[in-house]
């Protein structure tokens, strides 16, 4: 990926190499395989290959998606639980059909208390649904963050609200990271998701962030925050 990203090698060659890992079982690997494909999505989101990559993605990812399963297996170690959640993460965000109905009808569970998410799960799920939800998903995300008792979920769940899709529903995401509902450290990560999550999400988050400068920078005082924002 560093030769081809430096120009010395097509793009193709690395998609080549990637679909040599589709058997790989290794998280490790996978996360370095999500995170190459997560900067080439990026960079495509800015051309007509954006859907064709997603497509790309749904096929590297579906084959360790059902072999993992939505369930823990007996016997699984730590790693396996963590991959389950980065590969159903990567297949939800990139509307793959059965994890994009799976995940509806657990987060329908979840928000009702029938069946509770386990931890490793509410990330991708959460992800999933709000990539392609709506206002009342947005609404329903809100009120189980203000309702989280613990702040692990707070955070949890603000690290992924900027995958919202429609323009008035990231404004809104928005606005809410600069309110009292977010730690002040916290509001970084809200606005880093809104900016990581598509190329609308990174125009408005730019034009958020230059609207509310003095406000940010008053809060963070140039601080590693104030930084680590303009990076994202």
């Amino acid at each position: 990926l560093s030769q081809a990203r430096a120009g010395i090698i097509s793009t193709v060659e690395v998609l080549k190499v990637m679909e040599a890992f589709v058997n790989e079982p290794n998280y490790t690997v996978w996360s370095d395989l999500s995170c190459n494909l997560g900067i080439l999505s990026t960079l495509l989101s800015h051309t007509d290959f954006y859907e064709e990559i997603q497509v790309f993605v749904k096929d590297v990812f579906s084959p360790i998606g059902e072999r993992l399963g939505w369930d823990p297996k007996p016997g699984e170690g730590h790693l396996d639980a963590l991959l389950r959640g980065l590969v159903l993460g990567k297949l939800g965000k990139a509307g793959h059909k059965a994890t994009l109905e799976e995940a509806r009808r657990r987060f329908k569970d979840h928000v009702e208390g029938k069946h509770v998410l386990s931890a490793d799960l509410r990330s991708p799920v959460y992800l999933t649904i709000l990539k392609h939800g709506d206002s009342t998903t947005l609404d329903t995300m809100l009120k189980l963050h203000k309702q989280a008792d613990m702040q692990e979920e707070k955070n949890r769940i603000e690290r992924v609200l900027g995958a919202i899709s429609q323009p008035e529903l990231i404004q809104k995401v928005l606005t809410f990271a600069l309110s009292e509902e977010v730690r002040p450290q916290d509001t970084v990560s809200v606005i880093g998701g809104v900016a990581g999550s598509s190329k609308q999400g990174r125009k408005a988050a730019w034009k958020f962030v230059r609207d509310n400068w003095e406000e940010l920078y008053n809060r963070y005082q140039g601080g590693f925050l104030i930084s680590r924002l303009i990076k994202v």
